[in-house]
């Protein structure tokens, strides 16, 4: 198979803070170093990409040295956790942003669906946008009407279509636009994880059709926090790590690397966790300590189903409120999908005073989640929804549900696992 997609010493900088690129005087100095062979003075001074860290310099390698190959109907799934690089990647692949350093060769033509809404125009109708998008995919409009009724169909939203685009929900934005580019015949299909935005029946249509199109020879460059999906979906993966390529191989080796790697990191460890400033919440109690703990009292966040896991919390209080609630949410990838939830639990404030160091502790007795990794959601407020003292969100590693040694698949769809009945009568 021929390569159609090479990416050679590929680098993406960043400059963080209120402007996001380089001065005038920046440049100039680039462009005279860039002459005379050598790095730019402040290339020189960006450092990595480590979102829990404050670092000492204002720029950033979101990217840096990245190398690799794409075969003609390949299905890559690129991993990692969020700020990685993954977006990046792909917008640097789609042509909406240019690499600092480095090169890359496409062969063919290239549909990218990164966001919601990607090339639509909100004031036309979803009619309109279909041939504008055929036409911005290099498509002639007989081409475009000939897949129209396909693309409509595919989408759902066949009431809706001259309907400007801009009363759409998110959904039905993602339904048609997903629907526009798999359908206009692209050589190179490249997806963030937009779709989580649709609802599962979408979801397995849309896995369905990139199948498809690797298998009529098309190749596609999926990013997914649901590993499951990419498990299923792809035969090799990339992981990316603060800006680089952290493994490159067989799908079901590279997400065993990646759960490995969250387990590495110990649950207390995580600067981000214990800096505020990465944090939401007005502060009147704020989280000290949030610890996993297996049934033999040992912490970890690897766990079995059907295991007994107890989520201890500490949390002190700089100023005492009228009333505490606090809350636990396990999220399945980019969608924040809800997967289970604890509501919110009052927690007592008696004899309360500023100062104080106060523990919870939930206990889910017998876990029914399938194997996957879930991202937390730990929350301190009062009643009122607006209002929340503390939340940490996905700054803590997730969730890890195992698969047990006698089972082979390493992930299985949907969320829970619950017991049930199966028989079979033989007929007289």
């Amino acid at each position: 198979m021929k390569t159609v997609v090479h990416v050679d010493h590929v680098s993406k900088m960043f400059r963080l803070g209120e402007f996001g690129s380089s001065t005038l005087t920046e440049d100039i100095r680039a462009f005279v170093n860039k002459i005379a062979g050598k790095s730019a003075p402040h290339h020189l001074k960006a450092e990595i990409n480590d979102r829990v860290s404050t670092g000492n310099s204002d720029y950033v390698w979101a990217l840096k040295d990245i190398n690799f190959e794409v075969k003609e109907g390949e299905i890559i799934g690129l991993v990692g956790r969020n700020g990685a690089g993954k977006s990046t990647l792909l917008k640097i692949l789609s042509r909406t942003t240019s690499p600092t350093q480095g090169s890359v060769k496409i062969r063919g033509r290239v549909a990218s669906l990164l966001e919601v809404g990607t090339g639509f125009h909100p004031d036309l109708s979803g009619r309109d946008n279909i041939f504008l998008n055929g036409a911005i995919l290099g498509m002639r409009r007989s081409e475009i009407k000939a897949k129209f009724d396909q693309i409509v169909d595919f989408s759902g939203v066949q009431r809706y279509i001259d309907t400007p685009v801009k009363r759409y929900s998110s959904g039905m934005y993602i339904r048609l636009a997903f629907a526009v580019a798999a359908h206009l015949d692209p050589d190179i299909l490249i997806i963030d994880e937009v779709l989580a935005v649709g609802d599962a029946e979408f979801q397995a249509k849309c896995l369905g059709k990139m199948k498809q199109a690797s298998d009529q020879g098309r190749t596609v460059l999926f990013v997914s926090h649901n590993l499951g999906a990419v498990s299923d979906l792809c035969t090799r993966a990339i992981m990316l790590k603060n800006g680089h390529i952290h493994h490159d191989g067989p799908t079901e080796l590279v997400i065993r690397k990646y759960i490995d790697d969250n387990l590495n990191i110990r649950l207390t460890d995580s600067e981000a966790f214990k800096d505020a400033s990465f944090r939401r919440g007005t502060g009147e109690v704020r989280f000290e300590k949030i610890a996993l703990i297996d049934e033999a009292g040992h912490e970890t966040n690897e766990f079995l189903p059907g295991d007994c896991m107890r989520v201890r919390m500490q949390m002190k209080v700089n100023v005492v409120p009228q009333e505490l609630m606090a809350s636990i949410l396990l999220k399945s990838g980019k969608s924040k999908e809800i997967v289970t939830s604890t509501n919110r639990n009052e927690v007592d404030l008696d004899r309360c005073k500023p100062g104080d160091v106060i523990t919870v502790e939930y206990t889910f007795p017998k876990l029914s989640l399938r194997p996957g990794v879930y991202e937390t959601y730990y929350w301190l407020g009062d009643r009122r929804e607006e209002t929340a003292f503390d939340v940490v969100d996905n700054l803590l590693p997730p969730v890890i549900i195992k698969l047990p040694k006698e089972q082979s698949e390493l992930f299985t769809v949907g969320y829970f696992n619950e017991n049930f009945n199966f028989d079979q009568f033989k007929e007289d």
